[in-house]
């Protein structure tokens, strides 16, 4: 198999199993979020919402985190880096397509390093996308309470 096809056949299952992960951990996270917003008193709503939020986006930041360590376990295991601590590290600045770590992939696989970086791309989007409709969801659960 040649670099090109080989660097494919192991991004494309990793794009996909981050996606998955990353999918049903913010559905775990709404879940939970959304249980604990509806026994508040809604007195507090404000700035228990606040605080939700916040839970929320450390818990999302961990979530990129775990996929970063799915991309690095692979490098290890491809031999694409020389150590665990390089892996996080180059895998964590690709995810977020940061790129300033002073890192390089082994030559035959520097395409997966561009394939984590498309990763990244739809994982901060679910991301921005399950917090706003999470907002959407739950900011009028506090203000109907208000009205009345």
């Amino acid at each position: 198999m040649s670099n090109w096809h080989a660097n494919w056949a192991w991004g494309m299952p990793l794009i996909i199993i981050n996606v998955v992960i990353h999918v049903l951990g913010l559905g775990l996270i709404n879940e939970r979020m959304l249980q604990m917003l509806r026994i508040v008193d809604r007195r507090h709503f404000t700035s228990v919402f606040a605080v939700v939020m916040g839970v929320v986006a450390l818990l999302a930041t961990m979530l990129h985190g775990l996929e970063g360590m799915v991309w690095a376990a692979a490098y290890r295991l491809l031999g694409a880096l020389p150590d665990t601590h390089s892996a996080v590290l180059y895998s964590l600045s690709a995810l977020t397509t940061y790129g300033h770590a002073n890192i390089m992939l082994e030559p035959q696989w520097q395409l997966m390093g561009a394939l984590e970086a498309l990763n990244g791309i739809l994982l901060f989007g679910l991301t921005t996308a399950f917090m706003f409709a999470m907002i959407q969801q739950v900011w009028p659960l506090g203000s109907r309470s208000r009205r009345g």
